[in-house]
């Protein structure tokens, strides 16, 4: 390993809001929190994940990622109050973190498997975007805070549920608001699997042990290879989608102001 590549000793603790350990056969179980209990959306978790996936990626390390939440959801929350976005200035910010969360997610070079453990109501596109999604039976997938809200959904979610469900019902989720509960995740093939609550983790780190099997190569390039598109997508899409969602934004609160 490069004397310059993070380690998990100087990024493990970095965190408020992820938790990391990772075992000896490298693969590192990656669990989302607010202060101990259930995974909170806010602005600070929002800039921590994109430079939490960028320590996680460039650490040769990690050969496997299992990405989890914390109790009996993964996000079902999220803290309004945190975020400033009233002007072009405030934006830039979330403009910055938007493309750098996303963009360093897909540049990490090993599998990574989602063990979705519970309701995924505020940017369920994280771990949608994983090589394998497993998930809790009592998991709800919806967009809940954008266009319901009047907000754009240009943030990645556009992207990655227009590719995943495809266009028609992507669209459909998305402006419609749509609660895919878990059977029809699975139906849809947004998820490959469902179990119990308490044995979606369990089943995430055995199929990483099977990973962890592998070659080293073997888990960088297929990684590479199978988000070779997605990262495409992405590119083309995401930059785009935070400008439309912060003019929109913006029109929506000074209009409300103006009340």
């Amino acid at each position: 390993m490069s004397r310059l590549a993070p380690r998990l000793t100087d990024y493990r603790d970095r965190y408020r809001n992820i938790a990391l350990d990772r075992d000896e056969r490298g693969v590192l179980l990656m669990r989302l929190h607010t202060n101990g209990g259930p995974f909170v959306w806010s602005e600070e978790s929002h800039e921590e994940l994109g430079y939490c996936f960028a320590d996680i990626g460039g650490d040769r390390e990690n050969r496997v990622i299992v990405m989890t939440g914390t109790g009996a959801v993964w996000c079902d929350e999220i803290d309004f109050a945190s975020f400033h976005l009233n002007n072009p200035a405030e934006w830039d910010h979330t403009f910055y973190d938007g493309r750098k969360l996303l963009n360093n997610l897909l540049d990490i070079e090993v599998p990574i498997i989602a063990a979705i453990n519970g309701p995924a109501r505020f940017h369920p596109e994280i771990p949608v975007l994983s090589d394998i999604v497993i998930a809790a039976d009592t998991a709800v997938f919806q967009d809940a805070p954008h266009f319901m809200g009047g907000i754009v959904p240009g943030d990645g979610a556009h992207v990655c549920w227009t590719h995943v469900l495809g266009p028609n019902r992507g669209r459909y989720f998305l402006l419609m608001g749509q609660e895919l509960n878990a059977a029809q995740a699975l139906d849809y093939g947004v998820v490959q699997e469902l179990l119990p609550q308490e044995r979606v983790v369990e089943r995430a780190l055995e199929i990483a042990g099977i990973f962890a099997g592998k070659t080293d190569l073997a888990l960088r390039y297929a990684r590479v290879a199978l988000t070779q598109r997605l990262k495409r997508l992405m590119d083309e899409g995401l930059s785009l989608g935070l400008g439309l969602e912060a003019l929109a934004a913006i029109d929506l609160l000074s209009g409300a102001k103006g009340k």
